[in-house]
């Protein structure tokens, strides 16, 4: 099973038992507490099977009686849905500028509305993209800006919220095309093989530079290969002793 370049549609596992994890609570850069990992997001260019792996990870959470919300970006909230077909629509033409703008807008009001409520619960949150899509797709793609001014930006945006882990599924770009080729391309998958390697090079430097946080895996294998790896991973968090009061 390949992911086919579609969104992961937002569902949740189960009803949230907030004493399944500590909550999270407000959250800042320096922020990671022993055994709670609320915030997952997987990454990668189009075609990367962000899809599948999140599927599937959701299901090892779900048989390990752990509550987990999926949400896809842009999207999760009736605003960040309708930017989302703005977003994507192919016969709309939408400069640099606006089209980081509707997708930090959609990001900010799923932040407010959805991921910071759910992570004072305690559930884990797993997100089909976040603000390291806005710094590749937008930075490096379509050359917004740097990344220290990308980077303050989404902290603004997000209001300082960053994923405990991040897994960058990492693929190459004539692959990546392959998975998509059964599909009609949207907006961005339009972009051609130099604007994904534009992609893929910042996330490679995104890695680089978080390594505490970003797990790159080799997102080229068969799906349950790469589903063990992640799960493996997460198993270890999961398991982690709670921190001392």
């Amino acid at each position: 099973m390949q992911d086919t370049g579609e969104s992961t549609p937002n569902t949740v596992s189960k009803r949230i038992k907030p004493e399944i994890l500590r909550p999270g609570g407000g959250r800042s850069r320096e922020r990671n507490t022993a055994k709670s990992m609320p915030l997952i997001t997987f990454e990668g260019i189009d075609g990367s099977g962000k899809g599948t792996q999140i599927r599937l990870l959701q299901g090892h959470l779900s048989e390990a009686g752990v509550t987990s919300m999926v949400f896809r970006e842009p999207g999760g909230t009736r605003l960040s849905e309708k930017v989302r077909g703005l977003l994507l629509d192919p016969t709309l033409h939408i400069e640099p500028l606006p089209e980081l703008l509707l997708f930090s807008a959609a990001r900010a009001q799923l932040c407010s509305e959805e991921i910071r409520p759910l992570l004072e619960q305690g559930a884990i949150v797993i997100l089909d993209r976040f603000y390291d899509s806005t710094v590749a797709y937008q930075g490096g793609g379509r050359r917004i800006g740097d990344f220290e001014w990308l980077s303050d930006f989404n902290a603004r945006v997000t209001g300082g919220l960053v994923p405990d882990r991040t897994y960058y599924l990492k693929v190459p770009v004539d692959v990546a095309r392959h998975r998509r080729t059964y599909q009609e391309d949207d907006r961005l998958e339009a972009g051609g093989d130099e604007f994904f390697q534009r992609v893929e090079a910042a996330y490679d430097r995104i890695a680089e530079e978080n390594p505490g946080r970003v797990v790159v895996v080799d997102g080229s294998r068969e799906p349950g290969a790469v589903a063990d790896t992640v799960w493996k991973d997460v198993s270890v968090w999961l398991e982690r002793p709670e921190p001392p009061a």
